[in-house]
């Protein structure tokens, strides 16, 4: 009687905002060991530099408004190769477990048996600070930081009334369709016209195209060609990215 076949693992693995260098070694160690590749649209492609010649790379790519995967089939088919014996990567960018549905998968996974593990990875929000030159935190003009996205589930929006009187940075994921709504609740919320605002458009890839205005002047960045992927970020912190310009000029720049 045939031995039944032993499952293989789910690696789970951040591969980051973009840049290739910016991959953890743990990532690159992982990367390099598995069978399979199923990889997010976000991804760069110059991450297959840490692949093994005959890794199996399988796009999955989901994005919003194209036609793509649907989680479900991306489920099933990591299920299928891990249950076939096949160690496999699902290489996703950013971070897995900031919006970018590792919770969901692992639990699916671990439900059917599969061993997961996660390999964390720079979020693009960490990578958009750093190509604006600022600090997410400052003691000087906020207490904390607040990663939000503006696509909840079922269509729904954040507390905006609350996240304006938080007193954080906000750093808003899969915002730019809806940047002018974003701004009109969060004006209606309280928050001052004059708080400086960025966004940061493809963040440390070679495209990586950056905007910093206001919250008044925020529709700004769409005039000036900044569209998905992006990261928008709302508070006294982006400051620092308007070089020459008071804290409160409404005048914006596209870097």
């Amino acid at each position: 009687m045939d031995r039944q076949l032993k499952p293989g693992k789910v690696w789970l693995v951040g591969a980051g905002p973009g840049d290739p260098e910016l991959a953890t070694v743990k990532a690159a160690r992982v990367l390099g060991q598995v069978q399979v590749w199923l990889m997010d649209d976000l991804v760069s492609p110059g991450m297959r530099r840490y692949a093994a010649p005959d890794t199996r790379i399988i796009s999955v790519g989901k994005r919003g408004g194209r036609c793509s995967a649907s989680q479900a089939s991306i489920q099933a088919l990591t299920l299928a190769h891990a249950l076939a014996g096949r160690d496999v990567a699902r290489v996703k960018g950013g971070d897995p477990l900031l919006f970018g549905r590792g919770g969901e998968e692992a639990e699916f996974l671990r439900a059917h048996g599969i061993a997961v593990e996660v390999v964390n990875g720079v979020s693009s929000g960490m990578a958009a600070a750093q190509a604006l030159g600022i600090a997410l935190t400052h003691r000087a003009h906020c207490h904390g930081v607040t990663f939000v996205t503006a696509h909840t589930s079922g269509d729904g929006r954040p507390d905006w009334r609350a996240l304006a009187a938080g007193g954080t940075t906000l750093v808003i994921y899969m915002g730019m369709g809806r940047l002018c709504a974003i701004r009109d609740a969060l004006l209606a919320a309280g928050m001052r016209p004059g708080m400086p605002a960025a966004v940061v458009m493809h963040a440390s890839n070679p495209g990586e195209r950056r905007w910093a205005g206001t919250l008044a002047t925020l529709a700004e960045a769409l005039a000036a060609g900044l569209a998905s992927p992006a990261v928008v970020l709302i508070g006294g912190v982006a400051a620092q990215a308007l070089p020459d310009m008071p804290y409160a000029c409404p005048r914006s720049i596209n870097i």
